[in-house]
């Protein structure tokens, strides 16, 4: 395990200044023979589309705030920003009638587990797009860390956007904290990837962190909408902790696309 803790090390410089105790002793019990996985529920929210339709909603196992039929129209009130630094509202990044829309919340845009999860929905964009589903990756930072990124993986500008102060995951109550971050057991998950990830970091550099080093600790999520309505939610439970992008298309292959 040291060198998976040598990496996060060198990874968050300012934070093992913050927390020297707890990064020096950190992922030393994450072997993958010692983690167990929790199951995921699902419940169902009725929705108006399509009449008697019902949505179907993933939700961590662990507690968390159930969210509301309105989630949508709430999220498209948050300001976030293009990789190039234009502001725009969240509802107008998809068609909020008909339009199906997959988004993809980064941890922020210096994690490495970031960069193999956006290297994963690079090559999965050609799939979204012929189901006439839109792609719209969110991750930590200004702008000028999401165009590090974006260079570098690299991936499309256009379906990048930046949320400083991580108004929109506060609003769908994505995790937070030292201890989602750096020992959960769900982040233990990124051990079985680490070929992937090693090849998403061929051209990593740090300079893509967030200057606020408490960003650091944000954790991200996947989210599936048609419209406003919220179909599916999955929040990371820890680092590395995606979601099956199997279940994200086989949610989107139930949906109609107008």
């Amino acid at each position: 395990m040291a060198t998976m803790s040598s990496r996060i090390v060198i990874g968050y410089p300012n934070l093992k200044s913050q927390f020297p105790s707890v990064i020096s002793s950190s992922f030393h019990f994450l072997t993958p023979k010692k983690v167990s996985f929790k199951p995921t529920k699902q419940i169902t929210l009725k929705g108006n589309a399509g009449g008697n339709s019902r949505f179907m909603v993933k939700v961590s196992s662990s507690p968390a705030p159930e969210f509301s039929t309105n989630i949508g129209d709430i999220l498209g009130e948050v300001t976030v920003f293009t990789a190039s630094g234009q502001p725009v509202l969240f509802r107008d990044l998809w068609d909020q009638n008909e339009g199906v829309a997959v988004v993809a919340f980064l941890r922020h845009f210096g994690c490495f587990c970031c960069w193999e999860l956006a290297s994963v929905l690079k090559e999965a964009m050609p799939k979204f797009d012929s189901a006439g589903v839109k792609l719209i990756v969110v991750g930590v930072g200004t702008p000028d860390k999401a165009r590090i990124l974006a260079e570098r993986v690299p991936f499309p500008m256009d379906s990048l956007y930046a949320d400083p102060e991580r108004k929109a995951y506060d609003v769908l109550g994505l995790y937070y904290g030292l201890g989602r971050t750096f020992f959960n057991p769900a982040s233990a998950k990124v051990f079985s990837r680490v070929d992937q990830v090693k090849k998403a970091m061929e051209n990593y550099t740090i300079k893509a962190t967030p200057d606020d080093v408490s960003s650091v600790l944000q954790q991200g999520g996947m989210f599936v909408f048609k419209g406003n309505q919220l179909l599916y939610a999955r929040k990371d439970e820890g680092t590395g902790d995606h979601a099956p992008l199997d279940d994200i298309f086989d949610v989107c292959r139930r949906t109609p696309v107008a």
